[in-house]
Order: structure tokens, then C-alpha cells, then sequence
């Protein structure tokens, strides 16, 4: 069993549970869709056709659009236009990031000069009479612009410069006012457009020359963000920081699929994992041996890479291998692709969907209350709910 189309907003459990049809522009990876809302197993399928991510990647045109303003045409040249988008694109994706760097480096110089000079600060920073901008690290949710709190688009609306990394979406930069500067600083996998220590001096550099810095994360900035990061640094420098809370991915996706994270009878607590080890290992922090709880809703960020290894661990430290799961990419934008499984069969319906990153990984029984996890009948669904609560009992 299992669907993955772009699933529609929650709605309530209809009186038979099944597929629900795709839009005109997708079509299910998965043959006999009928058929397999029959089949009580779980199985994946998932959406074949697949538009442009929502999301600035790291190749992205429309991101260069938006930044090519902090690129220099020629060394040493102030008064030359900046390359075309697809220059610099071409230039990232193959790979020559110090080549990147370089060539904002010029004018990103120029513009901390002209913020310094509008608050009348000399070329070193030295006071001459205003003050220091500050920060705010704003969360932005996992896509969808509707899910931004009203203080974040505050904060973006009143930015003279922001930072952003590579899962906010196009749609929420749209908010930024015409006169603010947008950098991009993200990072994916083997490329990383500035380090982390790097993206901290940018921070400093510009509230320092009294800019209006804002920070644009997905999800929740201090939630597998490294938020936390930039707000110490930021402030053993004397720099004021502001934490605006987004929607972490986990609830924003979630409430998206109709899935509690936690529910009486069912699931006692949740968990968040990453998926990423700080050194780079195939086990996630190691911690599948406490994490291979059934009463606990289990939520990893970034798993993508380590769930083979994570997913035999989990069963091995006593998750049942019929717990059931699902894997969400690119969740509540319309780009949304989703792999509902069992947990042993989980890796496998995955690699066959072929999704990939920025994707939200759920794993409880929890995953079963969803409206779109289709049983045979709507009886069955609620008969697994009914021997979930008995067993807490």
C-alpha cells in the first residue's frame, strides 16, 4: 500500500480510504494504482513527473538572478557587469566554489563600504556615530510561504541584506523588499557555497557596518539549523541576535499528511534524529539502539544517505519490521513526493521512487492514522488503531 502523489492539504478521513487522484501534471510512478489501493501491504509509488524544486539549489538560475548582484564581471574591475546566471551556474556546477568566491568578493567589499558610509563609519568600522546593526535568524518552514509566522515576514520585509540557504524556497524570497541585497549561502551535499565559519564573518561584517542582517533558514533556525552557532558567535562579539521560530519540518509535514506525532494509545513521545554524522559515519549518531522504540514517533532529518544503515539497526535493537513509515520529499511545496512503507521494506521503496534531498523521514505507528496510508478498507485501518490503543492498555 502506499501513495505518493502531491498530497492535497489534510482533510478528514473520508469514508473509504484511497488514492487520491493526481493532478493532470503527474502521473503515478507505481502501475494498476487501483490495484494497489486494494492491496493492504504496504508498497510505494510515487510521482513521475516532477517540476522545478520550489527550493534556491545550489545550480539554480532563478537563485543567480536573485544575487548576481554580488558578482564581479572581471578581477579587479568595479565598473563591469556581473556574468550571466548561467556563467556562474556553469562555474558552481563544476565545482570550482573558490572561483565563486572570488568573484563576489569585490563587490560584497563595496557594498560593506557604502552600508559603513551611510551610518557613518569609516572604511575600518571605526564609530562615527551609528551603531551596530543586528541580526535576526528567521526560520522559514519547510516550503510552503502560507506557513511563515507573521514577525518572520516582518523581519524579511524590513532586511537591508539577507542570507539564504538552500531549502527556502523562491517563493518566500519574493517577500524581500526590491532595495535589500540576497546572498546565497547554502550548502548540500559536497558543496558548500560558504563554510559555516565563513557565513559567521559575512554575519559579523555586516551588522558590524550597521546593516539590518536577516538570516534565512528552513525549518526552525535551531532545529538542525546550526542556529545555535551563529546566535553564540554573534553575540561574544557584541552583536544583538533575534531567534524568529519557524515551522520545523517535522510538524509542518506531518500536519501536512495528517499524521499525529504523538497520539494517546499510540505514540507516548517523538523524536528527532539527523540523519547526517558529524564525521561523516554511515550510523547517525549512533543512537538506533535508543531510538528503536515503538511508543515513540521517530523523525529524521537529512536520512536519506544513512537510512540503509539506519533502518536494519533500528530492527535489529527491536523495532518491529512492520512498523510503518513514510519518506517525504520536497513536503508541503507543490513539488511534494511521498513513500508510504513498512519499515522493512522502507530502503528499498525509496531507492525505487528515487527521491531525493531536501526528503523528511517518519517512522511509528503513528504513520498509520494518516488518511493516505490506504488499507484494504477503512475497517481495517481502524481495527490496527483499535489494537494499538488495546495494547497500551
Amino acid at each position: 500500500m502506499a501513495l505518493a502523489v502531491r498530497t492535497p492539504r489534510f482533510q478528514p478521513r473520508p469514508a473509504s480510504i484511497s488514492v487520491p487522484a493526481p493532478p493532470a501534471s503527474t502521473s503515478l510512478a507505481c502501475a494498476g494504482g487501483a490495484a494497489a489501493a486494494a492491496n493492504a501491504r504496504p508498497r510505494a509509488c510515487a510521482a513521475a513527473a516532477v517540476r522545478a524544486s520550489p527550493f534556491t539549489e545550489a545550480t539554480s538560475s532563478s537563485r543567480y538572478r536573485r544575487d548576481a548582484w554580488s558578482y564581479a564581471a572581471a578581477e579587479g574591475s568595479s565598473n563591469s557587469a556581473p556574468p550571466s546566471s548561467d556563467a556562474a551556474a556553469a562555474a558552481v556546477a563544476a565545482g570550482r566554489r573558490d572561483d565563486e568566491i572570488a568573484l563576489q568578493l569585490p563587490e560584497l567589499r563595496r557594498l560593506l563600504d557604502t552600508l559603513r558610509a551611510s551610518r557613518g563609519r569609516g572604511a575600518e568600522g571605526a564609530d562615527g556615530g551609528g551603531g551596530p546593526g543586528r541580526v535576526a535568524l528567521v526560520g522559514t518552514g519547510p516550503g510552503d510561504p502560507e506557513l511563515l509566522t507573521l514577525k518572520a515576514v516582518r523581519a524579511i520585509e524590513a532586511a537591508d541584506l539577507v542570507l539564504y540557504d538552500r531549502l527556502v524556497s523562491n517563493d518566500v524570497l519574493d517577500l524581500v523588499g526590491e532595495g535589500a541585497r540576497l546572498l546565497y549561502v547554502g550548502k548540500t551535499a559536497g558543496y558548500h557555497s560558504r563554510t559555516q565559519e565563513e557565513i559567521h564573518e559575512l554575519l559579523l561584517s555586516f551588522a558590524e557596518a550597521g546593516a539590518n542582517v536577516v538570516r534565512l533558514k528552513g525549518g526552525d533556525p535551531l532545529v538542525f539549523g546550526r542556529g545555535g552557532e551563529e546566535m553564540d558567535f554573534l553575540q561574544q562579539q557584541g552583536i544583538k541576535v533575534e531567534v524568529i521560530p519557524g515551522i520545523t519540518s517535522a510538524s509542518g509535514i506531518a500536519a501536512e499528511l495528517g499524521i499525529p506525532l504523538t497520539h494517546r494509545g499510540v505514540a507516548t513521545s517523538v523524536r528527532f534524529l539527523t540523519g547526517h554524522s558529524r564525521n561523516g559515519g554511515t550510523d547517525p549518531l549512533h543512537v538506533a539502539g535508543n531510538a528503536a522504540d515503538p511508543d515513540t514517533t521517530l523523525v529524521v532529518y537529512m536520512g536519506l544517505s544513512t537510512l540503509p544503515s539506519l533502518a536494519p539497526k533500528l530492527m535489529k535493537h527491536g523495532l518491529p519490521p512492520d512498523t510503518p513509515a513514510v519518506a517525504v520529499e520536497r513536503g508541503t511545496t507543490p513539488q511534494q513526493r511521498t513513500v508510504f512503507a513498512l519499515l522493512k521494506d522502507l530502503v528499498d521503496e525509496v531507492k525505487s521512487a528515487d527521491l531525493v534531498s531536501p526528503t523528511l523521514i517518519i517512522i511509528g505507528k503513528v504513520v498509520s492514522l494518516s488518511p493516505f496510508w490506504v488499507e484494504s478498507s477503512e475497517h481495517d485501518a481502524l481495527k490496527i488503531e483499535s489494537s494499538y490503543a488495546n495494547e497500551a492498555r
